[in-house]
């Protein structure tokens, strides 16, 4: 079907690749060239970079460590990926966590977790979990305070950060100062009017939502099932009290849109201060057309609420 989309999104929709979720080592090589093609060259003046390994419960985990020169702010944000749970690595985020960190002076530390299918849930997260443990528990090595940690994930990165938030509350571990959640992808079931609807949207649609959610959960975990625990879909957790303040965005044509929507909802039902944005005539992963002015509103947003948070903000 056609889709009103933001006129300087339009435009550049027949330039995108298409996602086969079925073919991953295809699908892989080419997340990997949009993300080249893309962010282009990288600005690193200002931000020293590290690649270190840190120990797992599958063996050892990759890292990336962002240090400004000019550090603003004793938080540390922890970056977690997207890519449907089963594509990407530490270069996804590279331009966007090197921007962050220069200009807003934070520490950044980014995982490089196991994907599925090969490794299916919790793989992931448990990676996601044993690197946020070590970044804690090395908190002066990395010049931050252990007690103001921001949990930053888009897509499938926005899924495990909020199962991570969980995690962390129902185990006693580190502590959570905040959770930004961008286009987060949350719930197995895929019942919404969202994803009900959108099942030939760019880049990532219904049928991607599907082989993303089989290949996380496994063959010993059915899709939509009764048996899905609620870390490896947040969705379905019915407490969320006690959740640090969250900022969720959705895009209006997006699969993952409703469940975006509802799961802000719970949280502001459950008592924790939270924030919605949708951002119209959007898709998921349009963002990736930076020089669109709702791009770059997107783009802004993201730094005003991390800056906010941070305690960074100017003037």
């Amino acid at each position: 079907m056609s889709y009103p989309f933001d006129p300087e999104i339009a435009a550049a929709v027949p330039m995108l690749p298409e996602v086969d979720l079925h073919d991953i080592a295809a699908a892989r090589a080419g997340m990997a060239e949009l993300i080249a093609t893309m962010q282009g060259d990288f600005d690193e003046t200002g931000v020293r970079t590290r690649d270190e390994s840190v120990p797992g419960p599958g063996g050892d985990i990759p890292i990336r460590v962002y240090t400004p020169d000019r550090v603003a702010t004793k938080a540390l944000v922890f970056d977690i990926h997207g890519g449907g749970f089963a594509l990407g690595d530490l270069e996804v985020d590279h331009a966007s966590n090197l921007e962050l960190a220069r200009d807003l002076g934070v520490v950044i530390v980014s995982v490089e977790y196991r994907l599925a299918p090969e490794n299916p849930y919790p793989a992931g997260l448990e990676d996601c979990y044993a690197a946020l443990e070590w970044s804690v528990k090395h908190a002066d090595e990395l010049g931050v305070d252990p007690e103001k940690v921001v949990l930053y994930g888009v897509s499938a990165g926005g899924g495990l950060a909020a199962a991570l938030a969980l995690l962390a509350r129902d185990r006693g571990g580190p502590a959570i100062a905040f959770q930004f959640l961008a286009v987060p992808e949350l719930d197995d079931r895929l019942e919404t009017g969202s994803m009900r609807r959108f099942a030939d949207t760019p880049i990532w649609h219904r049928g991607a939502a599907e082989t993303s959610w089989d290949y996380y959960l496994g063959e010993a975990v059915k899709r939509g099932g009764s048996d899905v625990p609620i870390y490896a879909a947040p969705a379905r957790a019915t407490d969320l009290s006690g959740l640090p303040p969250a900022y969720v965005s959705v895009m209006e044509f997006d699969p993952l849109r409703d469940e975006g929507i509802a799961y802000a909802q719970s949280l502001l039902a459950a008592g924790v201060p939270t924030e919605l944005h949708l951002f119209p005539g959007t898709f998921h992963g349009s963002g990736v057309i930076q020089h669109a002015t709702v791009s770059r509103r997107e783009t802004a947003e993201r730094r005003a609420v991390l800056a906010r948070v941070l305690g960074v903000e100017e003037g």
